[in-house]
């Protein structure tokens, strides 16, 4: 065993497992993450990157991180197989989630701002999904622990979770068909000017400058998708505009795009143009209703959350007014 300290964390030892063997005919002259994924063939090409990235690989009992290195026949190959934050990424952990419905097949959550929903790199940990596993066991056997749809880490809101498959099919067979409803609360900057109510159709895909974020894009000259957002007023003043956001479709931060296209970035939504704003900290926006039948009585459900507490002072430090029946 090749001793390492970075085995340690948070006070405990991770298990190694240490294999080695010598690179084969075959092998000869392949990078090592080839080679390596033809000795231990039950382990991901990315798990075995990762491994080699973080000193875990020795060629010729040296420590290699490049995992385009390569390999001559007979050379021996040490391999740490030790768990990455990825492999550990879907453990149950302890969470006070806020639920306002469960039942045998589904429950819902509010999900406050700052919970990222799925576990991804910066996030192995802490997240909703994480949270799923550490309230319920049986979630483990479903698909992403039962969740359907996601909300952004700053949106706070609504979101619908499956608990069986048979639900979480149907959920998903639901959303597709647009079966679900799904409103939102949003700050935007500027005015709000012309009809008070609009339909913006524009497609989203991955922004070609910066591909970081998403954009509207030229379907002929872009890849992406359809998305297709109703948007009206509910208050407004010189500089900041209150709406509400009816999705029909779910792309990749589809309301802050576009709400951005019309030029009304949302509050404290860096990413697409909006500026802080009284200590608002997050993007501006909320997932507030949330209606759909139930995937296996067929009984028609609707869920309201209250506007959160930074958002709710947010808006009336601007002057916005909401009166909680839209």
């Amino acid at each position: 065993m090749i001793a390492d300290d970075s085995l340690e964390e948070s006070d405990s030892v991770v298990e190694v497992e240490l294999r080695e063997a010598e690179v084969p005919i075959s092998g000869h002259g392949e990078r090592l993450d080839r080679a390596l994924a033809g000795i231990v063939p039950e382990f991901s090409r990315t798990y075995l990157q990762q491994l080699i990235e973080s000193g875990a690989v020795r060629l010729k009992k040296l420590v290699v991180t490049k995992t385009s290195a390569k390999v001559k026949a007979g050379d021996l190959l040490q391999i740490e197989l030790r768990p990455t934050p990825q492999s550990q990424a879907f453990k149950p952990e302890a969470m006070d989630l806020d639920v306002v419905f469960e039942d045998d097949y589904l429950l819902v959550i509010n999900k406050p701002a700052g919970l990222v929903v799925h576990p991804a790199p910066g996030n192995w940990s802490g997240t909703l999904l994480n949270g799923l596993l550490g309230r319920d066991d049986a979630m483990r056997f479903l698909p992403r622990a039962g969740i359907v749809h996601r909300l952004d880490k700053d949106t706070s809101g609504l979101m619908v979770v499956a608990k069986t498959r048979e639900a979480m099919d149907r959920l998903v067979e639901m959303i597709a068909a647009r079966e679900v409803n799904r409103d939102y609360l949003a700050v935007g900057h500027k005015e709000w000017l012309g009809s008070r109510q609009q339909q913006v159709a524009l497609p989203i895909g991955r922004d070609p400058r910066n591909r970081l974020r998403m954009a509207v894009v030229d379907l002929d000259r872009n890849s992406g998708k359809t998305a297709m957002t109703d948007i009206s007023l509910i208050d407004n003043q010189d500089d900041f505009c209150l709406v509400r956001c009816k999705l029909y479709t779910g792309r990749t931060h589809q309301i802050r795009v576009h709400m951005a296209s019309l030029g009304h970035p949302l509050v404290s939504d860096a990413l697409y143009g909006g500026e802080p704003a009284v200590g608002l900290t997050r993007q501006a926006l909320h997932a507030r209703r949330l209606g759909f039948q139930h995937p296996v009585s067929g009984e028609a459900m609707t869920f309201i959350s209250p506007v959160p507490a930074d958002l709710e002072a947010a808006m009336a430090e601007l002057g916005l007014s909401y009166n909680g029946k839209l």
